[in-house]
């Protein structure tokens, strides 16, 4: 329990200020989670093609992109998934993101997506979440963008409260 207060605590100081407030999560637990937990990758996706569409969607909606890099073998990522599921925190996303999930493989597959963000690098973790200013281009959480890779320490309000850091 401190371990996930820390954990959130250290989040939100590390993001910016003046976002826009999270939604009240109307679960605490990861346990009251839909089962099963989504497959959120679709291994067979064209990755280039998605964040394309994607980030020409967040531009033309003035919303901000969320590129988030991970794998269906992923505990956390499944988790992630799970959580921006709930209808409360999917309603709120909606209205600030543009959400595109790309499969990694293993850390194999789709890096040039990262590393076009400057993360050439191998990923600290899935999932990694870009969160990017489409008008610019521009990652916003540069050197935080693996911070939910251990989502299962957190609890859905810390989850909800990450995203909602990164608006304006």
């Amino acid at each position: 329990m401190i371990r996930r207060a820390v954990a959130t605590a250290a989040l939100l100081f590390a993001a910016p200020a003046f976002a826009a407030p999270a939604p009240h999560m109307p679960i605490t637990s990861f346990e009251q989670l839909a089962k099963p937990l989504p497959l959120p990758y679709d291994e067979q996706a064209n990755a280039r093609a998605a964040v394309a569409a994607a980030k020409a969607r967040a531009k033309a909606g003035h919303k901000l992109l969320i590129i988030d890099l991970g794998g269906n073998w992923c505990l956390d990522c499944r988790i992630l998934a799970g959580t921006m599921d709930v209808p409360t925190l999917k309603t709120w996303l909606a209205r600030h993101y543009e959400i595109v999930t790309v499969d990694v493989g293993r850390f194999d597959k789709n890096l040039d997506i990262p590393a076009h963000y400057g993360i050439t690098d191998r990923l600290k973790g899935v999932p990694s979440l870009l969160v990017v200013d489409p008008k610019t281009d521009k990652l916003r959480n540069a050197g935080r963008t693996a911070a939910l890779a251990d989502a299962r320490s957190m609890n859905p309000q810390g989850l909800a409260d990450w995203l909602a850091s990164w608006t304006r």
